[in-house]
């Protein structure tokens, strides 16, 4: 393959996506546009809370994933320049009254000790060759009878000619299914996050929290300080699991700019949220703390970014509360996300199961941020070299395929009309 000639086009404008035009313009690609119908990490990849976790799955198939993923994290943030990459320490939280490591939590709580940015991955992206495009994608063009991909077709009729397409469009990747005949079974799962700004506390004395069940709010929540003095909030309870027809055309959540927060779990978790940190939610206190409510638009199951999640919506408490038009759109934060995965957890990457030339890289659940430098590591690989470093195995989008029988014929790699 000549790596300069091939064109690839890489659906989906969120870090899975971001990922994959650097590792391929790294690797040497010339011709990689990446189509994006709304606006650069516009779902989880700017939703997300961005917390990362090494050894979070070890023993499991995605062992690798979290590892190699981790280390690359690091390596990007120095390359890059990502000035929100950090590690602390992570603290587990009861909402029972007891000793504290942290000074900042002063309500009923007692806490012990447990064991890249999507803008920035893709400026580097573009600073390499690649090229974003505002488009949305329809369909698929073929080679003649073949099952070769030869473009994607998008909504105004303009068709991208292409030699390889990888669909990273977080849970909207089930779109695939009305192009290919081959079944994406995720569902995406959206919820209500929250953000508190100008947190100097935390700031001074960060840690992430891992909170265990409210059970007057129905709320299990995770905090995650930034180094910007932001402390972001998801577990906020309420999640609402979406699929089919509604990530279609007419469906509630068609597009990131529909998907808008639950006032009643933004109420919930700055109330339960309070319960352990009285002293950066103080009933009636003007101090200017910005609560914004956001959306979700963005876990793809989650096909999400490079770190984490995010938090905003109002709390009840008298600061400056914000919940936009908590819709997604731009410059509003509003924030919940969606997530996208297939029905059993897992990643689904890798090509050609569904059409020569043809990648999905999905269904990443809560990790799209973590594993996000490894699944455009590995696609580029995969593309480009032929074979991938990861191994893709378990992830492979055959383990949806029906099997075929001996003699028949085919379309797109699946068995169609008589078999005998």
């Amino acid at each position: 393959m000549d790596k300069e000639k091939e064109r690839v086009v890489i659906l989906g404008g969120g870090i899975v996506g971001a990922s994959i035009a650097y590792f391929m313009t790294l690797k040497g690609a010339k011709n990689v546009t990446v189509l994006e119908r709304s606006k650069i990490a516009a779902s989880a990849g700017g939703k997300g809370g961005g917390f990362l976790a090494g050894g979070w799955g070890d023993g499991s198939v995605t062992q690798e994933l979290h590892r190699r993923s981790f280390q690359l994290h690091e390596e990007l943030a120095e390359t890059l320049g990502i000035e929100s990459y950090r590690k602390i320490q992570t603290l587990s939280v009861s909402p029972s009254g007891g000793s504290n490591v942290a000074s900042w939590l002063d309500g009923t709580a007692s806490s012990r000790l447990m064991d890249p940015s999507t803008a920035q991955m893709m400026q580097a992206a573009q600073d390499q060759g690649a090229t974003v495009q505002i488009g949305t994608a329809a369909g698929l063009e073929w080679k003649g009878d073949s099952d070769q991909v030869a473009g994607v077709r998008l909504e105004s009729g303009e068709v991208l000619d292409c030699d390889q397409v990888v669909v990273a469009m977080g849970i909207w990747s089930v779109l695939l299914e009305d192009w290919v005949q081959m079944p994406v079974p995720m569902e995406g799962v959206k919820s209500t996050s929250l953000v508190y700004q100008n947190v100097e506390e935390a700031t001074a004395e960060p840690y992430a929290l891992f909170c265990g069940e409210n059970y007057k709010y129905s709320t299990h929540l995770e905090v995650y300080p930034r180094a910007s003095g932001e402390i972001y909030i998801c577990g906020c309870g309420g999640s609402d699991y979406v699929s089919g027809a509604r990530l279609r055309k007419g469906g509630d959540c068609e597009m990131p700019e529909q998907i808008s927060s639950d006032p009643k779990r933004v109420q919930a978790a700055s109330q339960a949220f309070r319960c352990i940190c009285d002293a950066v939610i103080q009933s009636g206190d003007s101090c200017g703390r910005v609560i914004q409510s956001v959306d979700s638009c963005g876990r793809v199951l989650q096909s999400g970014d490079s770190c984490g999640r995010v938090l905003q919506s109002g709390d009840s408490c008298g600061r400056v509360v914000q919940s936009g038009d908590s819709c997604g759109r731009s410059g509003d934060s509003c924030g919940r996300v969606i997530q996208s995965g297939d029905s059993c957890g897992r990643v689904i990457q890798s090509g050609d199961s569904c059409g020569r030339g043809v990648h999905i890289a999905a269904g990443h659940n809560c990790w799209g941020i973590l594993w996000a430098p490894i699944t455009g590591l590995a696609m580029a690989e995969l593309i480009l070299d032929g074979k991938s470093s990861v191994d893709l195995r378990a992830f492979s989008p055959a383990r949806y395929m029906k099997r075929k029988g001996a003699r028949g014929r085919s379309n797109v790699n699946q068995s169609v009309g008589e078999q005998w």
